[in-house]
């Protein structure tokens, strides 16, 4: 339906909401309204509704139906494949549905779909409890965790999916259920990882862990000429690291900031960011030898208070800058592998970009591989090539050096799958990033989803 032939009818669905609903005749909302964090997505909905609760929701999505409008549902962050946006379509924006709610004796923590990791640690640490979340504040609480969840405490407590209790699901027919391991088990199973593409969720229920209110970690910069050593020594510290420990190098550039001595600035650097999720006086201890493997550029390692480590990386990561990040995993960090990433970050032709190395291992692996829908639970290690960029002239470089690296890096045998919330722009539809959950997968997309009216992920069909 064109956005044209939505005019006649879209007073019937505003005086069902409470929330607004914003079309392209309001010319000082809808810009906004459409505009996602992502520079490269630049899609024209039909209609924004933007949902303040469950009866909002169903409202929207009924809507859509009668009409036959494309649907995506935006959360409250992040979200670099563009999945929050539709053209001529029908966006449900959750982001007015960010409260939270802790119940520090249960150490239990309800949320709406639309609070970012920082409404979440902000409300948490007040108890000294955390949910293990991301490392970047401003990311969305939804997408993050339905696709699996990365955080700076994940080898001790997990993956986001991990620690999800229940969930409150608007299904494709209208339907509120709560997900959870006693109620609509298939449907919780795969929202621990499948991504978005079965229903409407409307809130988490999470595991909160204790964490903080300081923690100890690591943010040390060495020079780029040191990367295959650095890449190696992390090798050795992560094979018997405690599952307290969990590190991100990275290969990047010295940014031209005063923190950092200006003779550096502009060189190719690799790093290393890091959290110990216990006592910080055994964490400093712990991440000592990362501090230590060299002469660094800048070291900004010790103590500081957990909620300033979850938002340290968020000036880094601004609304409307261009991103394109793809992924693989790692079954070994061998020197042939080592030398292709080096070799593939030093050709980035972008230097706000980021070549990350993500330590797996710990509880991560300790979960069953067919507990939950996230299907790599043994890889050790996750790649992702972040290209980040201003200049729209840039894009096509910037694109092709992530294709290209990834390409390459799939060669060796030790490469495998993808993160389901670092695909690109999902432009391949043959990369599945589901593993051998795939079909079971499906097979859940057809039982609460049979008409395919969620389309979170392209290349997941519903098995029929």
């Amino acid at each position: 339906m064109a956005i044209e032939t939505v005019d006649s009818t879209v007073e019937t669905l505003e005086s069902e909401l409470k929330g607004d609903l914003i079309t392209p005749e309001d010319e000082e909302k809808y810009d906004e309204a459409r505009r996602v964090w992502n520079g490269m997505i630049n899609r024209r909905p039909a209609l924004v509704a933007q949902c303040e609760g469950v009866a909002d929701v169903q409202a929207a999505l009924r809507y859509a139906r009668e009409h036959d409008l494309p649907i995506a549902v935006r959360g409250g962050g992040h979200g670099v494949a563009g999945r929050a946006t539709v053209d001529d379509g029908l966006v449900i924006d959750l982001e007015p549905m960010h409260w939270v709610q802790v119940d520090p004796d249960s150490r239990r923590a309800r949320a709406g779909a639309g609070a970012t990791w920082g409404d979440v640690d902000r409300e948490t640490q007040q108890f000294g409890l955390a949910v293990p979340g991301g490392v970047v504040s401003v990311t969305g609480i939804a997408g993050l965790t339905l696709g699996g969840g990365m955080g700076h405490v994940r080898r001790k407590y997990g993956l986001s999916c991990d620690n999800l209790v229940s969930a409150d699901v608007v299904t494709a027919d209208g339907e509120f259920i709560r997900a959870s391991e006693d109620d609509h088990e298939d449907l919780f199973w795969a929202l621990r990882g499948g991504g978005g593409n079965f229903g409407i969720v409307t809130a988490f229920e999470y595991e909160c862990h204790p964490v903080g209110p300081e923690v100890a970690m690591c943010f040390v910069w060495y020079d780029g000429k040191q990367a295959e050593d650095a890449l190696k020594f992390f090798r050795e510290y992560t094979e018997d690291a405690p599952d307290e420990v969990s590190l991100l190098p990275f290969y990047a550039w010295v940014p031209e900031l005063e923190e950092f001595p200006e003779s550096s600035w502009g060189d190719s650097a690799i790093a290393f960011l890091g959290c110990h999720a216990g006592d910080p006086e055994v964490g400093e201890e712990a991440l000592r030898p990362i501090r230590e493997f060299a002469d660094p550029v800048a070291d900004f390692s010790g103590t500081i208070p957990y909620v300033e480590l979850q938002s340290m990386l968020d000036e880094d990561y601004p609304d409307g800058r261009y991103y394109y990040w793809k992924s693989l995993y790692l079954d070994e960090l061998n020197d042939e592998v080592i030398d292709s990433i080096v070799a593939c970050s030093e050709r980035c032709p972008v230097p706000l970009s980021t070549v990350d190395v993500w330590q797996g291992g710990g509880e991560i692996a300790r979960v069953d591989a067919d507990e939950t829908a996230f299907p790599y639970r043994g890889v050790p290690y996750g790649l992702n090539f972040e290209a980040n960029w201003d200049d729209p002239r840039e894009t096509d470089a910037a694109v092709e050096w992530v294709r290209e690296s990834i390409a390459e890096m799939r060669e060796h045998s030790e490469a495998r799958g993808q993160y389901v919330n670092f695909p690109g722009l999902e432009e391949d539809s043959s990369e599945i990033p589901f593993g051998d959950h795939a079909e079971r997968l499906a097979e859940v997309k057809a039982k609460y989803d049979p008409e395919g009216v969620f389309r979170a992920h392209g290349n997941l069909k519903a098995e029929e």
